[in-house]
């Protein structure tokens, strides 16, 4: 009989990651209390544990219940952006609008040659003298457009004009600007995360990926007093060999539609275009083109559907060419009720890349969509200083080899992302990122998903609350 004055939810304090997966995996496979499994965990080598139990019978799960601290300090933003690149993945990033990103310097792409770095820094110099000189102007501009409210102190009111003056003056910052993430994933995710790194385009990444490993097996690098100062997973960084998988798919993909595709034959769609696919197979395919082209998803969608089925078997084929028997299938198999295909700014996808609840993919980061210019820009009388300096940072990012011409590119640089989701997230999104204290990037794009919604399914649209871009209160944060 249970005994009902025995408490049923015990605290744990906190353990290594790995000590920790090793006691509640032990927890779940006897009939001991917790207490005694972490008396297990206190006097066994719980490495010899998951040797046994995750790497030789496959029970990934066990390495889902113990989870890891990391910080990356003084990685490129396009590092940060593929750090978080995880569906499964908690974190935080330095916000553009709360930091002067000015004074942080740059990462240089160790993929160039002397000349190659003399002319990128020549480049990124001139971009953040402008962003700072141009932020300095907006503070001016937006102090006399908006008066201190006589409620407000003039502490605050001097921090809200800063902080909206550096979300116009963000455009001009680029990839290659450092800064500091900090997430929290589970050790499963963590060497998911480390594979996927190991196989990108960027030595950057692949080298940060063999620093994440070799950091997993030496005592933290940091903590409170009396924190647990052994490895946090010290048997994971043994099992982290590049996923290969990834790399040859896309490159599978690429070579097949350069052969297969027919010429381009729609128009941009627009901002934010909604498709609600009703063919999975061609749903399918077209996501796994999606990447490997510069074309809209409607238009791939349309041409897929139009493929006889052996045509589109033949597509979903050359991703699973290199697949092994320890491979996944790479996420562009996973379908969304709604697929939102967005022409947004490089900034604005760094906080909508946030939401973990959908599918996102994007296309190669090229400048060939152009770039934004925030309408402050304009009434400020700035455009001339601006554009010149955004149009000069694309030609050379052009001009230099890729991947490492992508770290010049500013924010206001545009790009193509395809975002798949339900309602209640398409709901979640358009709400939240359309209000007066975001950024009026993707608010816009918030408010022109729910437009869409309204479009492709009124009864549902309807029910979307969104705030209208030009409902603004500048002073609010």
């Amino acid at each position: 009989m249970q005994d009902l004055k025995k408490p049923r939810v015990l605290t744990v304090a906190p353990l290594p990651p790995e000590r920790c997966a090793y006691a509640l995996a032990r927890y779940s496979r006897s009939p001991d209390s917790i207490a005694e499994s972490l008396e297990w965990v206190r006097t066994h080598d719980s490495r010899k544990f998951l040797e046994s139990f995750y790497f030789q019978y496959g029970h990934a799960s066990i390495a889902d219940l113990g989870h890891v601290v990391l910080c990356f300090e003084g990685v490129s933003e396009i590092a940060a952006t593929e750090i978080e690149d995880e569906q499964l993945w908690d974190g935080q990033a330095r916000s553009s609008r709360y930091q002067d990103f000015g004074r942080s310097g740059y990462v240089v792409p160790p993929e160039l040659d002397e000349a190659g770095a003399a002319r990128y820094r020549a480049m990124a110099d001139r971009l953040l003298a402008s962003y700072k000189a141009i932020h300095a102007e907006i503070v001016a501009h937006f102090a006399s457009k908006l008066p201190i409210p006589v409620t407000m102190k003039e502490d605050v009111y001097r921090r809200n004009i800063a902080a909206r003056a550096f979300d116009v003056a963000r455009y001009l910052l680029f990839f290659g600007i450092p800064t500091g993430v900090g997430q929290v994933t589970s050790i499963r995710t963590l060497e998911r995360q480390i594979r996927r790194l190991g196989a990108s385009s960027y030595q950057e990444l692949r080298d940060l990926a063999v620093e994440i490993a070799k950091s997993c097996t030496e005592p933290p690098a940091c903590g409170l007093p009396g924190s647990p100062m052994e490895p946090v997973a010290p048997t994971l960084a043994r099992y982290m060999a590049p996923e290969a998988h990834q790399t040859a798919v896309f490159a599978d993909l690429r070579q097949w539609a350069a052969q297969n595709l027919p010429k381009r034959s729609m128009a941009e769609p627009g901002m934010v275009d909604l498709l609600k696919p009703a063919n999975s197979a061609a749903e399918i395919v077209a996501t796994l083109l999606y990447p490997v082209t510069d074309r809209p998803f409607r238009e791939l969608y349309e041409i897929a559907a139009g493929w006889s089925e052996p045509m589109r078997a033949e597509a979903m084929d050359v991703a699973l060419r290199s697949r092994t028997s320890r491979d996944e299938l790479v996420r562009n198999f996973r379908q969304g009720a709604y697929a939102f295909d967005i022409v947004m700014d490089i900034g604005a996808y760094r906080d909508m890349h946030r939401h973990r609840r959908c599918h996102q993919f994007r296309q190669a980061y090229t400048g060939t969509l152009g770039f934004e210019t925030p309408d402050a820009i304009g009434e400020a009388g700035l455009t001339d200083r601006y554009q010149p300096v955004v149009e000069e940072a694309l030609a050379l990012c052009r001009e230099l080899p890729t991947p490492a011409g992508e770290y010049l590119l500013p924010f206001a640089t545009r790009s193509r992302f395809l975002f798949k989701m339900d309602f209640a997230e398409a709901e979640y999104i358009a709400r939240l990122r359309s209000g007066v204290k975001g950024h009026f990037s993707y608010r816009r794009v918030a408010w022109e998903m729910k437009q869409a919604m309204e479009r492709v399914e009124p009864e549902l649209g309807r029910l979307m609350e969104a705030t209208p871009p030009w409902v603004e209160d500048p002073l609010k944060r």
